[in-house]
């Protein structure tokens, strides 16, 4: 029986042996593999403000489609952009309003730049040509004649607006709205009062050059209204608007005719409307002979019509006016007053027709 036993305990003994070992090798053994799953999404904007997780080819097409929306976002802004900037100018019609972001400029100033060069009174005295000349240019009548052309000499102010079409549109807008009638009458009773020896006298006799100039431009007042205001029918523009602000100076010098100054020899004016209806206002205007315009118009007609046509314009003055009143002052007046209502008349007629 020992024997027995001790058989059977020696095969329990092997038996746990070996359980043993399999239970260390079980606990040796690896963990069963697991499959790793690697997210490669990443985090984009959406276009209600939040985000969304994106793959590598999903954002390739997210991408895509924000540039194709912002191109034609962009598209949409250029069109309505183009829309809102477009503007036009309407040339020669008076504006009654003005943006407060682009305030109109200030009229040119007549005689801003006039020199000093006066003839003192006899006993040394003050000289009394700047006085009368301060007197009239603050006057409420000569504001409201605002006459063209006194403003061609010794106006650096209008010099600078002759550069601009609108800025001499505006001009002559103003300088056109006055009675012609009545600005004309004005302006020959200034003419005489300004030679008096009381006021810019020595000055004229003494041959100073702004003086002389100035008397020039009140004389010559109605011939230059008439000619500033003409207004071209096909463009509705004034003329001399034009005419200035051309690159050529051809028809410029037409404009001068009438402060007794020729035609430069090399002149060739356009053989238009304007030039023509201009000379055709000055030819009137020769029938007052002490208008300067008398000196100067028949050799600027030959002038015009060697470049436009023998028949272009008329190359012969226009008939004398000769005025009923007696006394000189008093012909003086009712020759302006003539010529004046002639130009205001033709003016019209040229504008309606």
């Amino acid at each position: 029986m020992p024997s027995t036993n001790r058989s059977w305990t020696a095969i329990l003994a092997v038996a746990v042996c070996f359980v043993c070992h399999a239970l260390a090798a079980a606990a040796d053994a690896p963990s069963p593999a697991e499959t790793l799953l690697v997210d490669n999404k990443s985090p984009y904007p959406s276009e209600n403000g939040g985000w969304i997780m994106l793959s590598p080819a999903d954002a390739a097409d997210w991408e895509l489609r924000k540039l194709r929306l912002r191109k034609r976002a962009d598209e949409s802004g250029t069109a309505k952009q183009s829309v809102t900037t477009t503007f036009s100018i309407v040339v020669g019609k008076p504006t009654a309003t003005a943006t407060a972001s682009n305030p109109p400029s200030a009229l040119p100033t007549i005689l801003d730049s006039l020199s000093s060069n006066f003839t003192p009174g006899p006993n040394g005295e003050p000289a009394s040509c700047p006085k009368f000349i301060n007197s009239f240019l603050s006057s409420q009548e000569f504001k409201e004649c605002y006459p063209l052309s006194m403003l061609f000499d010794n106006s650096r102010s209008f010099f600078d607006a002759q550069k601009s079409l609108v800025s001499i549109t505006r001009t002559l807008d103003v300088t056109c709205a006055a009675n012609v009638t009545a600005c004309s009458a004005y302006m020959g009773r200034l003419a005489q009062d300004f030679t008096a020896p009381e006021n810019c006298g020595p000055d004229w006799e003494r041959g100073n050059s702004a003086v002389v100039a100035a008397h020039k431009a009140m004389l010559a007042y109605a011939p230059v209204y008439g000619a500033g205001c003409l207004r071209d029918p096909e463009t509705s523009a004034y003329c001399y608007a034009n005419a200035i602000t051309n690159s050529t100076t051809g028809n410029t010098y037409i404009y001068f005719l009438p402060f007794n100054k020729t035609l430069p020899g090399s002149t060739v004016p356009s053989c238009g409307y304007c030039t023509q209806q201009t000379m055709n206002l000055f030819q009137v205007a020769t029938g007052d002979r002490r208008q300067l315009i008398a000196n100067t118009y028949t050799s600027a007609a030959k002038q015009v019509n060697l470049v436009c046509g023998p028949n272009f314009v008329n190359e012969t003055l226009a008939a004398e006016v000769i005025p009923n009143s007696s006394g000189a002052r008093n012909r003086g007046l009712e020759s302006s007053t003539l010529l004046a209502t002639s130009v205001s008349l033709m003016v019209a007629f040229m504008w309606l027709t």
